[in-house]
């Protein structure tokens, strides 16, 4: 399994992004697709992710400002990014989560995507 994310990018403060993700290869399902983010000094963090069921989970952080999508049919995934705020500033993967029996099994990485908001 392969991700690839592009859509990252240098905004300033209140603006938009659209981040995208594609996934290839062997895509089982039920899974799950996210996107996590990572800024210097801090862990990795999960901003939002989607079941294929259309279940989907936000960051507190995020909520009312970014809104996830998936094409199943297509393997792929968005982030739509408003009212963006310096502390979104991270770098941005993509990640899929396999779902077997009822608990996560496999899960890939995309390369990354580089988000800087600028106040």
């Amino acid at each position: 399994v392969q991700l690839q994310a592009s859509g990252g990018g240098l905004v300033q403060a209140g603006g938009s992004l659209r981040l995208s993700c594609a996934a290839s290869g062997s895509i089982f399902s039920p899974n799950v697709m996210g996107w996590y983010r990572q800024a210097p000094g801090k862990e990795r963090e999960l901003v939002a992710s989607m079941i294929d069921n259309g279940s989907t989970k936000y960051a507190d952080s995020v909520k009312d400002r970014f809104t996830i999508s998936r094409d199943n049919a297509k393997n792929t995934m968005t982030l739509q990014m408003n009212k963006l705020r310096p502390e979104d500033t991270a770098f941005y993967y993509c990640n899929i989560k396999f779902i077997d029996d009822g608990a996560y099994g496999h899960d890939y990485w995309g390369q990354g995507t580089q988000v800087t908001v600028s106040s």
